[in-house]
């Protein structure tokens, strides 16, 4: 599942949320579109898995970018996020750098 931060998006930018059940096809899908509509895209990823996923999502969306001679990068960083259950917690961030 690919979650859209509510209240985090400008008109320029995408951040989606991913889980460790994400699709990571879907979640590639999601940044190549937003990609394609001239969007800056960030990752927000908690835990391993999501992690996994997230990277796995940057790989299959550079295959579906590339025949329109797109490359992705990306730019790893760390955020800190309050949650109702843990307080605040840190979350990696892909920062997606398009070429």
């Amino acid at each position: 599942m690919v979650v859209q931060i509510d209240g985090e998006e400008s008109t320029n930018e995408v951040i989606l949320r991913v889980k460790s059940s994400s699709s990571a096809a879907s979640v590639a899908s999601a940044v190549s579109h937003a990609v394609y509509d001239g969007k800056r895209v960030t990752l927000r990823a908690i835990g391993a898995g999501a992690v996994n996923q997230a990277v796995k999502a940057i790989a299959i969306a550079n295959s579906f970018v590339a025949p329109r001679g797109i490359v992705l990068d990306t730019r790893p960083g760390f955020t800190t996020v309050n949650t109702p259950d843990a307080g605040e917690i840190s979350a990696i961030l892909l920062r997606i750098l398009v070429h």
